[in-house]
């Protein structure tokens, strides 16, 4: 620790002796393209462009390839860089590449090739000043400083979880884990800033010990080097993939990852939702089946690309549409809501309104609200989040290679994502959205979802047992499960099958025929969705028909009030 302290002071002697002016370097743009003409990729041979997962992903969900998953025309790219450009990366969702002009005046060379339909500046390149070289020097020698952590139990802590035990277990995945289901099998790509020592640190032995680190790519450096950048990665990763019992197991020990640098933490600019696309992009061409991204994206260094609440509708900013279209190819995407719940913004950011991502709130160790989570609804008043778990005093890694408590929704959505991929491993015939749905419907408020918990904190097994019952039920149709009690005195409850998402209406008849109470009710698809009837108690002693109207036909049955 006395050469830590050493170094520091260093650090911070010098740095008032250089300069912490930066000069504006050189402009970033976003280039879109008209067509993919004279392609050489076909849908045909998706091996010359997607791994063997990537295409075992997409056929067992029975998702046809599509002409955004063909790779960018060569001819274009080359034509581009041709210009003087420097080609930064190509995105085959977008059909565009991003480029960096060291001269912007070569942008109308650019914006007049015939296969160019639009561009749009993303970012300013950073040039480092004396002080950031000096800085990045003196960070080395603070690593190489730091002494070997050695992890303890904790009094009292869980035998298995540690100190993480409240954060598994209040989803019920520990159960899942004792099933065997630890997300063997499993691929989970992390779409963050950076992963501090993940290569060094004790916590991520296992994952280093059975090479679970499938690879590892940055977009905003442009290589794969990604250990000595920002350490929320490596907080991040670890509530999922740290393995130690009695010290800290997360929620998908035995998963796969990728790990994948999207986010510049030192700025903010709108070339970081490009960067997430390509890197969702190269998620899906390696094979992975989840994606954790503890981002989102609101106000921007640059005013003028930034966000309005309005465009939070689903449909609007780029890395929305990416984590939708990253959603069409059959990876559940998890991401976090944000953490602006208790300042002026409130709501969540991109990519967190894309109605095909699993949004994530926080919750305190109790299952109450955090303030600090992001709400809901989307500027088109969809419900999100999704679903919460703990991201108020959450077990995480530290910097230091220890482990400590901290806030954000950065840390509640990867828990979320490590009990998915336990789930789907116990479920693995299961299509993306019927686990999504299973999650959602085993909510603890999934009748009553608002703006601030979603439908609730997810129970796991509740979740496992929804998707058995769907795996029994080859062809599912409309039915009343269960109607109880019957006869009753105060109360009713209807069990409902819906082979569908709809709304229901449920009537109430008097024998000769006369309509007493209508209400009607939001049930999900391949779930036994509980109805509690409120209309019922104001009833007299006597007999009445329960009528449930959906989609399939109109369902009856005969109830008896004392």
């Amino acid at each position: 620790m006395k050469s830590i302290t050493i170094v520091l002071a260093l650090i911070f002697s010098q740095l008032a002796l250089v300069s912490q002016t930066a000069p504006v370097g050189p402009k970033k743009y976003w280039v879109q393209f008209k067509d993919r003409d004279n392609t050489s990729f076909s849908v045909d041979s998706p091996e010359e462009y997607l791994s063997p997962k990537a295409i075992e992903r997409r056929s067992k969900q029975g998702i046809a390839l599509k002409e955004n998953d063909l790779p960018v025309n060569i001819s274009y790219i080359q034509q581009v860089a041709a210009t003087g450009a420097r080609v930064l990366y190509a995105s085959k969702w977008f059909n565009s590449v991003t480029i960096e002009l060291a001269d912007s005046s070569l942008l109308p060379t650019i914006q007049a090739l015939p296969f160019v339909n639009a561009t749009s500046q993303v970012a300013r390149v950073k040039v480092l000043s004396n002080a950031d070289l000096f800085m990045q020097d003196y960070m080395k020698m603070y690593e190489q400083a730091l002494a070997k952590v050695e992890l303890k139990a904790t009094a009292g802590s869980d035998p298995i979880y540690g100190d993480a035990n409240l954060q598994i277990k209040m989803l019920e995945g520990h159960k899942l884990h004792a099933m065997g289901f630890k997300g063997k099998g499993m691929t989970i790509g992390v779409l963050d800033a950076g992963f501090f020592r993940v290569n060094d640190f004790a916590l991520f032995d296992s994952l280093r010990a059975n090479n679970r680190i499938l690879g590892t790519r940055d977009f905003v450096q442009g290589n794969d080097s990604v250990y000595e950048d920002n350490s929320h990665g490596l907080s991040v990763l670890s509530t999922m993939a740290a393995n130690i019992p009695g010290i800290f197991v997360g929620t998908a020990p035995e998963a796969s990852y990728w790990l994948i640098r999207t986010e510049d933490a030192a700025t903010e600019f709108i070339i970081e939702e490009d960067n997430w696309v390509r890197g969702a992009e190269f998620a899906d061409s390696v094979g992975v089946d989840i994606i954790n991204s503890s981002l989102g994206y609101t106000v921007f260094d640059d005013a003028s690309t930034s966000h309005t609440y309005q465009q939070l509708n689903g449909n609007t900013t780029r890395i929305t549409i990416g984590a939708d279209l990253a959603a069409s190819k059959g990876i559940l995407v998890v991401n976090s809501a944000g953490n602006s719940g208790a300042d002026s913004w409130k709501y969540l950011g991109a990519p967190a309104d894309a109605d095909s991502v699993l949004t994530i709130g926080a919750v305190d160790a109790e299952g109450k609200y955090a303030s600090f989570s992001s709400r809901g609804p989307t500027a088109d008043g969809r419900v999100k989040p999704n679903v919460t778990a703990m991201g108020q005093l959450t077990l995480v890694a530290t910097n230091s290679g220890n482990v400590g408590r901290s806030n954000g929704t950065s840390f509640s959505s990867p828990v979320i994502a490590g009990m998915v991929a336990c789930l789907w491993q116990a479920h693995p015939k299961a299509n993306m959205m019927q686990v999504f749905k299973a999650i959602e419907k085993s909510g603890d408020q999934a009748d009553s979802p608002d703006a601030y918990r979603g439908f609730g904190i997810p129970n796991f097994m509740r979740a496992h047992g929804i998707l058995s019952q769907l795996e029994m039920k080859v062809v599912p149709t409309d039915s009343i499960v269960n109607l109880y009690p019957n006869p009753f005195i105060e109360g009713v409850s209807v069990e409902f099958y819906s082979q569908s998402e709809q709304i229901i209406t449920v009537n109430i008849y008097k024998n000769n025929g006369k309509l007493l109470a209508t209400e009607k009710f939001l049930v999900f698809p391949y779930v036994n969705s509980q109805l509690q009837l409120e209309n019922v108690k104001k009833l007299k002693p006597g007999n009445y028909v329960v009528s449930v109207v959906s989609k399939s036909g109109t369902f009856n049955r005969q109830i008896i009030k004392y």
